[in-house]
């Protein structure tokens, strides 16, 4: 019995209950699902729920009385073993092991469909992350938001969401013009300016723009008078730097359905058409010469500048209009994934997202990332050898691999700041929980190759009965969990949960392999006990391999 399939029993003794008079309760309250989880100590049984307490004042009775009612009617269920009431009113249920046992069956079946939800079914959601100016290499901090910003699109594509990698191109701007006037510096072998970038990387670029140029039968760039020098650094140098910054996203298993370039708000005037649909609505005046959005009737600090006295637009009107453009676009949701220095970010645009109509924290969501550091032999790790000051995702993907790079960066929470421990990622070792996940998986596959050698074969037998030792039932407990955690993940946008998740599921595994044999021992005969075992296993395979796919992490078969 899969925990969905509980939970539709426990909706039918509800219904039923209702329908017969027992429960004084509008059927509209009746949830469409029953919340179940797993209770904290496992003598408590395998799942438990606190519907009756949720329900008991709407039907005029006493928790404990509903939720009494509510277990003599579950306890004739099909494969349900024991319901107690506990407490004030909770339910701690018990499955017998053949019931909690087919559930290993039901996910070979299901194979990569198990875990997936439709939760989010029918809603579009734009996910816009990284975003990285073109002025570098991408740096460490826009790395873990590579990482977890492509396992919050698995975790909601899961839960059924139709969801759009976007990645805002920024080519227009001061950074972009100190970007030009390094490369030209370095070209002409110059210091570089005092608000430039520095790094081995802009003399490489810098190199290549004038190789490209002369391979073209261009002028040397080098030669142009000043203006039109830096033009074409700028010009050819974002490319080469925007496609580098492509290419080592790829390699990091990310890449995205649309690059939007920025400078193409201002050339199609888009700017100007979001200015005067908020002037419509009243939410625009002048002052001083310029325009200006009044944020804060929608609790704003203080009112922006959109249009600058100058007539040039303000840092704020390329993201009004952005902002226009993605819901035109047809998408319900827009979440913004943005670095820790952007936090007062969040109340102009959320001002912004309620002047235009939507609801803000629902049609615009914006998460906030915390900063990452890097040590390695107990020391902070300061120094890229490319790029300067700035560590880079080639640093840290040179150090651990990409395996390790992004589900380290993935497994915690992204509003909290962390240290990564270089050593202990590129070790094979327990401590280290990449290895420790994979391990877990790559035991499961020697597993079954020991299993046909011995001609254990799962397709001759399956007794969920026989799956009755204490870790089989904790195994079984945590596969089971697989679908509420991804659906969690996608609701509060954390696709860490799945990361804590598999690390708790490979520790049940790993005791269970040390309790329970798949493969006979000896001249022992093959029986549906090994057979059954080995249903087991696989399930645990595929549900860690379904875990690790979530993340964008390899599930290898040997290690």
């Amino acid at each position: 019995m899969t925990p969905a399939q509980l939970s539709e029993a426990l909706r039918a003794a509800l219904v039923h209950a209702v329908d017969d008079g027992t429960f004084a309760l509008d059927p509209a309250a009746v949830p469409a699902t029953v919340h179940l989880e797993r209770p904290r100590q496992r003598e408590h049984g395998d799942w438990a729920t606190n519907v009756a307490m949720q329900l008991a004042k709407k039907a005029g009775s006493n928790p404990r009385a509903f939720a009494e009612e509510l277990a003599r009617r579950l306890q004739e269920t099909p494969g349900v073993a024991s319901v107690e009431v506990a407490g004030p009113g909770f339910l701690n249920i018990r499955l017998d092991a053949a019931a909690a046992g087919e559930l290993a069956r039901s996910i070979v079946e299901l194979g990569p469909e198990y875990g997936q939800n439709d939760s989010l079914a029918g809603t579009r959601l734009n996910l816009e992350f990284v975003s990285a100016n073109p002025t570098g290499p991408l740096h460490i901090g826009g790395v873990r938001w590579a990482a977890v910003g492509d396992s919050l699109a698995r975790v909601l594509q899961a839960s059924g969401a139709d969801v759009t990698r976007e990645y805002y191109f920024n080519d227009h701007g001061a950074q972009i013009d100190r970007f030009a006037r390094s490369l030209v510096a370095r070209a002409l072998g110059q210091a570089a300016p005092e608000d430039g970038y520095g790094g081995s990387y802009i003399t490489e670029i810098a190199e290549q723009v004038v190789a490209d140029a002369l391979a073209a039968g261009e002028p040397d760039p080098r030669t142009l008078p000043l203006d039109e020098a830096t033009e074409a650094f700028r010009v050819r140098g974002v490319d080469l730097m925007f496609a580098e910054i492509k290419q080592s996203l790829h390699d990091f298993g990310v890449d995205f359905d649309v690059y939007f370039h920025e400078d193409s708000l201002h050339e199609s005037g888009a700017v100007d058409r979001a200015v005067e649909r908020l002037r419509a609505g009243g939410h625009v005046f002048e002052q001083d010469g310029a325009v200006w959005l009044r944020t804060t009737d929608f609790g704003d600090d203080k009112d922006r500048v959109v249009i600058k006295s100058d007539g040039e637009g303000a840092y704020i009107s390329g993201d009004i209009a952005y902002y226009l453009d993605k819901r035109e676009r047809g998408f319900d949701r827009v979440l913004l994934m943005l670095g820790a220095d952007h936090h007062g970010y969040i109340g102009r645009m959320m001002a912004v997202c309620a002047a235009f109509g939507d609801t803000p924290h629902v049609n615009l969501e914006i998460l906030i990332g915390q900063l990452v550091n890097l040590v390695k032999d107990g020391q902070p790790v300061r120094m890229s050898k490319r790029a300067g000051t700035v560590l880079t995702i080639d640093d840290l993907v040179d150090a651990v691999g990409v395996d390790a790079a992004r589900y380290s960066l993935a497994r915690s929470s992204a509003d909290s700041a962390i240290d990564l421990d270089l050593d202990l990622l590129a070790s094979a070792k327990n401590e280290n929980p990449v290895f420790y996940v994979q391990y877990a998986h790559a035991r499961t596959v020697n597993v079954g190759r020991n299993a046909a050698e011995a001609g254990v074969r799962k397709e001759d037998g399956f007794d969920a009965s026989l799956l009755d030792h204490e870790s089989e039932a904790v195994l079984i407990g945590q596969l089971a969990e697989l679908p509420r955690v991804v659906a969690q993940a996608a609701e509060l946008r954390e696709p860490h949960r799945v990361a804590r998740y598999l690390e708790e599921l490979a520790g049940a595994y790993h005791k269970w392999y040390d309790q329970r044999r798949v493969t006979p021992f000896g001249d022992e005969e093959v029986t549906d006990v090994h057979r059954t075992r080995l249903w087991l296993n696989d399930a645990t395979r595929q549900v860690i391999a379904n875990g690790l796919g979530l993340l964008g992490v390899s599930a290898p078969e040997r290690m």
